[in-house]
């Protein structure tokens, strides 16, 4: 059962996905396991599986999930093409640039890609016996830069490395980490730099499942490419390795739960667990070193910052995934004004309402005790189908869906018991 914190007993018997998801941000990685434990808390992640491979689960998607970071590699971006005239256009918008040839008939894919670079950069990030790249976005003219937190990790190995940004002119400097998050994969850093050109911020609510959709980053350390496809699915639940770094800095050898390509030798530390996220799918090429990295729409506005693959080896096979840009604008706020984020907690555990492939709900096996959820109308066996109208489809979905929310916000939960649909209102704990 999976409790909005994850029980014990959650922790010992993770669900073994065999299609590895790749997280990327470091050199070309093989994919963090994307996994499902059968039983949810809504309170602490549940410790990583030992394994590469791994199978769906719940619609929480369990196929490998592989960190888009490349320890040594390189960072991009998923480009989203916008649907609607994909001919070509003239825009008076379109920057000059070395790889425009032309201006006055442009592709929506060339305008989306010439609107977004400048504000798109690359990281290279360096720890004591690792080093990585990654991409970033840039949220404002003071230097404020959107990454994962993978990337400035190195996937969870340090919490002190050396970062530089290279922006889309060429320019290097020296940046600093202003904070991590490792439960939604988030980061800013901040770099002392004039002409900056930010992101402009959409929203998923404006796309469809089939608009297209232009990725911009470096994957491999090929910095400055542009890739395009199409929104796949603007709501999926995926499960990868937190990047959170351990308490602890020496930890004993093992194999590593994270399909990162580290460095020869290198081993990412066991104990971080696992997170779930939802996110934005796309078929646009996404490959290893592309953590970071902006996914945007048709006019070049961020949507989404890209974070995982999907693979069952090493390399792209059209599943991309992308934080939403509202999410990652939350957390980014937080980040730039507390140095951290907060989280929302409901306070239940959890299992599928039907078995490990097909579920419509997650079935609560226990409210626990002085919880958020201590004081609502909750009992056992009431199957949880949605927050704020947001269909929640297993306890993976549950749990991602609760953490987008701040500590302390309200929510409305749509409860069926015996058959019968209800609403129950309750605040949320914090995950802090």
């Amino acid at each position: 059962m999976m409790n909005d914190n994850w029980s014990e007993e959650a922790r010992e018997r993770g669900s073994r996905d065999e299609h590895p998801t790749e997280t990327m941000g470091q050199a070309p990685p093989p994919p963090p396991p994307t996994s499902a434990s059968p039983y949810w808390s809504d309170q602490q992640p549940s410790e990583p599986l030992q394994h590469k491979t791994r199978r769906f689960g719940w619609p929480v998607l369990i196929t490998g999930v592989v960190l888009a970071g490349v320890l040594g590699g390189g960072a991009g971006g998923i480009a989203v093409h916008y649907a609607g005239s994909t001919g070509a256009t003239s825009s008076e918008s379109v920057q000059e640039s070395p790889q425009l040839n032309r201006s006055e008939d442009v592709t929506p894919t060339t305008e989306a890609a010439a609107t977004a670079s400048p504000s798109v950069v690359t990281l290279s990030v360096g720890g004591d016996e690792a080093q990585g790249s990654g991409s970033g976005v840039i949220l404002d003219k003071e230097g404020h830069i959107l990454t994962n937190s993978h990337v400035v990790t190195l996937g969870g190995q340090t919490a002190a490395a050396n970062v530089q940004v290279q922006t889309s002119e060429g320019q290097v400097h020296q940046a600093e980490v202003v904070g991590t998050d490792p439960l939604s994969d988030l980061a800013v850093i901040k770099i002392d730099a004039e002409g900056l050109s930010p992101i402009e911020m959409s929203s998923a609510k404006d796309l469809n499942v089939g608009d297209q959709a232009v990725a911009i980053g470096a994957p491999m350390g090929l910095s400055g490419t542009v890739t395009e496809g199409i929104i796949s699915n603007l709501d999926r639940t995926i499960s990868v390795s937190s990047s959170a770094v351990p308490e602890e800095p020496e930890m004993p050898e093992q194999e590593s739960p994270f399909e990162f390509g580290l460095p020869e030798n290198q081993e990412v530390p066991a104990e971080q667990g696992q997170i779930h996220l939802n996110v934005i799918q796309s078929d646009a090429a996404i490959n290893p070193g592309n953590s970071g990295g902006a996914l945007v729409d048709q006019a070049g506005r961020l949507i989404g910052i890209n974070v995982a693959i999907a693979t069952r080896t090493e390399g792209n096979v059209g599943l991309g995934f992308a934080i939403p840009a509202e999410y990652a604008q939350r957390v980014a706020d937080e980040l730039i004004e507390n140095g951290e984020a907060s989280h929302g907690m409901l306070g239940v555990s959890i299992v599928p309402s039907g078995d490990a492939n097909i579920s419509a709900g997650a079935r609560v096996v226990e409210v626990v005790e002085d919880g958020p959820a201590a004081g609502a109308d909750l009992e056992s066996d009431d199957i949880i189908t949605a927050i704020d109208g947001k269909s929640v489809t297993d306890p993976g979905s549950l749990s991602a869906t609760v953490r987008q929310y701040s500590a302390g916000s309200e929510v409305e939960l749509t409860v069926v018991r015996d058959g019968e649909e209800f609403t129950e209102t309750l605040q949320l704990g914090s995950m802090s």
